[in-house]
């Protein structure tokens, strides 16, 4: 059996694993990954889907182990490319990605699946068995071949304890263990958490004290399909004689769909329209919103920064219920910053407890691997340091280190006769959304971004005849963003000018050559005496003794700086 993880591997995000069998392939998870500073512009990043091309028509199903976005957020793209692809998972994460497939007016075929049931899938033998997460229905599946067992758990964690009362079924992980896995895909997360991820129950309690001492608005903040954090503000807002009204498209759509299918129950009277939120008095309301990762569009994010209908005020309270995903913090801390310069008190896991992790810390980890005693581990969902610290937790409990397979995004890993190993790599680059544009946007895009951001951009524009070496005008210099007078550049236009003029008296007579010497010649004034280095575009139109433009066709104008390399080269 091989196995190509297209995403979630040295990252947190994105997760898609690829099972292949008998020329037959088995999906499990489609998720995205959401942009960082460095990637401006960009909505959402895509696994590699290319590795699957000529090969649609081989994929016998996709398992979705659960509803958040890491996980289902990809399966439009991919339907896109053959929309029949039986769609497996539990009652709450298919009725998540119909409401999402909707918006996409794709209508998928979808295969309920529950804790305890087996299904099969081509040569591929399911097995369904319950995980507890910080989503409701969250599932891992074990995957049976000829070439050996391999048992996925999706993201998991071990809380006794759970709001819904459905815990992880460590009986069926013994009992598959004792069948014998050949190979234990893990969550990493908190690989590097010691001892057990607290409990979920813990929440309420801090959030109904905040609640009391709240003398104004509650602003509460989480992923917009946290079902159980959103149950435990209804809670503590109606033993507070507080109404709640939920912001944001994504977390209104998603808590209809919780409380239609059962897993959110609401107190009488507490749910209200955000357009009735001016009815009633600051101390009687709450905000259930989305932006708790500082996502530049969310709710939270557009309130910091006074773009959003809802103006926080003095002493209204903010709680970010979430944790921050590595990569996030400045993103976050910007948004916390511009909050209590409005004058809000905001509340985060860094100063209370607020929220606890979705996954496993070290001593479940060590638990987990106890109870399965696999022959083999490949960690999952992380980054390396994540990977690297599940790891030594599977070393630890007596699992060979030769059995352990730390693997990357795009690396090829086969199980065979019941041993898994690295056998090469495919391409497996970041494919970036950008509003309607789908994989045209590539890294040197995002540099041309960066450098318009961070250095601003120079434009020279100059009509030339290189019959008789004539400069007819310009070179006219223009700036933005660069934090200079045009005027500074009054030294180096002339230097701009004869530099023209030299090459159209050496031959060079097409644009294209006349820009680059023009950008040869201001970059390197630029560089040595402004220290910046902006995005310079030079335009040269080039004409005949009629004053008639040559070839009439601009040339594509060219940035003047390296477009940068690609995520990983192979």
């Amino acid at each position: 059996m091989r196995i190509v993880a297209l995403g979630g591997l040295g990252e947190v995000g994105r997760n898609m694993t690829v099972f292949e069998y008998r020329g037959k392939i088995l999906i499990v998870d489609c998720g995205v990954l959401f942009p960082e500073e460095e990637q401006p512009g960009v909505d959402l990043i895509l696994p590699d889907l290319s590795y699957l091309d000529g090969r649609m028509n081989d994929i016998v199903g996709v398992v979705l182990t659960h509803g958040h976005e890491d996980h289902i957020g990809a399966v439009p793209y991919l339907l896109k490319r053959r929309n029949d692809i039986p769609l497996l998972g539990s009652t709450l994460t298919l009725a998540l990605i119909e409401a999402k497939l909707k918006e996409h007016r794709i209508k998928p075929v979808t295969r309920v699946v529950r804790e305890g049931e087996t299904d099969q899938l081509g040569p591929f033998d399911l097995e369904f068995v319950a995980v507890n997460h910080s989503i409701p229905d969250a599932l891992a599946v074990a995957i049976k071949t000829g070439a050996g067992t391999v048992l996925h758990t999706g993201d998991f964690k071990m809380d006794q304890l759970p709001l819904d009362r459905r815990i992880t079924d460590l009986r069926s992980f013994a009992r598959l263990g004792e069948e014998g896995v050949d190979l234990f895909l893990t969550d990493s997360t908190n690989a590097e958490v010691p001892g057990f991820t607290s409990l979920e129950r813990n929440i309420g309690p801090v959030l109904e004290t905040i609640f009391g001492k709240a003398d104004r608005r509650i602003i509460v903040a989480s992923f917009s399909s946290h079902v159980h954090r959103v149950q435990q503000v209804l809670e503590a807002a109606s033993a507070h004689g507080r109404k709640v009204a939920l912001v944001g498209r994504s977390m209104v759509r998603n808590m209809k769909i919780a409380q239609e299918l059962g897993y959110l129950h609401v107190p009488d009277g507490v749910l209200i329209d955000i357009k009735d939120v001016d009815k009633l008095p600051d101390d009687q309301v709450v905000l259930m919103c989305t932006g708790s990762q500082g996502e530049p569009m969310a709710a939270l994010s557009r309130m910091a920064n006074g773009t959003h209908r809802v103006e926080v005020g003095e002493d209204d309270t903010i709680v970010l219920a979430s944790s921050l995903i590595p990569g996030n913090e400045n993103a976050v801390f910007r948004v916390i910053n511009g909050l209590m310069r409005l004058g809000a008190k905001v509340v985060h896991k860094g100063n209370a407890n607020v929220h606890v992790s979705g996954h496993a810390s070290g001593g479940e980890l060590l638990y987990a691997y106890n109870i399965v005693k696999p022959k083999g581990v490949m960690p999952v969902h992380g980054e390396w340091r994540h990977l690297l610290a599940n790891a030594k937790h599977a070393a630890d409990t007596g699992v060979p280190e030769e059995n352990i397979v730390i693997a990357d995004d795009g690396w090829v890993v086969d199980l065979k006769d019941g041993r898994a190993r690295v056998v090469g790599a495919v391409e497996c680059d970041y494919v970036f959304v950008d509003g309607s544009s789908i994989g045209t946007i590539t890294e040197s895009d995002l540099e041309d971004r960066r450098v318009l951001a961070g250095e601003g951009f120079v434009s020279i524009v100059t009509t030339v005849r290189p019959e008789d070496a004539t400069i007819i005008t310009g070179p006219v210099i223009k700036t933005r963003g660069v934090a200079e007078e045009d005027s500074v550049f009054d030294w180096i236009q002339p230097k701009i000018a004869e530099a023209i003029t030299e090459a159209m008296q050496e031959g060079v007579k097409d644009e294209q050559n006349l820009q680059q010497v023009i950008r040869r010649t201001i970059g390197r004034w630029i560089s040595s005496k402004l220290r910046r280095r902006p995005m310079i575009v030079p335009t040269v139109i080039v004409v005949d003794r009629e004053g008639r433009e040559i070839g009439g066709k601009p040339k594509q104008l060219e940035s003047g700086r390296s477009g940068g390399s690609r995520r990983r080269k192979r």
